[in-house]
């Protein structure tokens, strides 16, 4: 039985990992938890992000909105 199958959550999905704190394209890999949070970006693509980076990002990612466009994805 793999993680994933008993619930554990280190067989997490890359694309639903967490891009935190800055997304920036050159990070390797972000953080690695899941994102719960998408931010809007302009002229980007939405910052997918977990709970504890929500805030960093969006005072320090580029090309955030402001007011920001935060959805819950999860």
């Amino acid at each position: 039985m793999t993680d994933r199958e008993s619930g554990g959550m280190t067989g997490r999905d890359h694309a639903a990992s967490c891009q935190g704190p800055y997304g920036g394209e050159t990070d390797p890999g972000g953080c690695g938890d899941p994102a719960r949070f998408e931010v809007a970006r302009h002229l980007r693509t939405p910052l997918r992000v977990c709970p504890v980076h929500l805030g960093p990002s969006l005072l320090l990612a580029d090309g955030v909105l402001w007011p920001p466009g935060i959805s819950l994805i999860r």
